[in-house]
């Protein structure tokens, strides 16, 4: 499952609370979103259980959007510690992904 964020608090605490966190930032008509959405959900949840997710409806949430400088949708952040450590954008491929983040994810839950 995932938290919705509207407010930049919100965002700035669930980064700071969440040793790794992925923030999914769409918007309710975007098409392509519809479809990578519950797959980007599935792929993390299977792959990387520890990190937590959020998404962002960039229509309520412009400023938190416009912060980040989110441009098109779907746009998601991966972050560790607290620092922002992939951003993928539109079309991307899971394999590569799962490479990005896998080290970084082992090294942080390995102990």
């Amino acid at each position: 499952m995932y938290k919705d964020l509207l407010r930049i608090d919100e965002f700035n605490e669930f980064i700071k609370t969440n040793s790794a966190a992925l923030i999914y930032f769409s918007t309710p008509g975007c098409n392509v979103c519809k479809v990578l959405k519950p797959k980007t959900l599935n792929f993390i949840n299977e792959n990387f259980p520890l990190i937590k997710l959020a998404y962002v409806d960039c229509e309520k949430s412009k400023e938190l959007a416009a912060q980040n400088s989110i441009f098109t949708v779907p746009v998601i952040i991966i972050y560790f510690e607290g620092k922002e450590f992939v951003r993928k954008t539109r079309n991307f491929n899971f394999s590569d992904l799962y490479e990005e983040v896998n080290r970084a994810y082992s090294l942080l839950f390995s102990a």
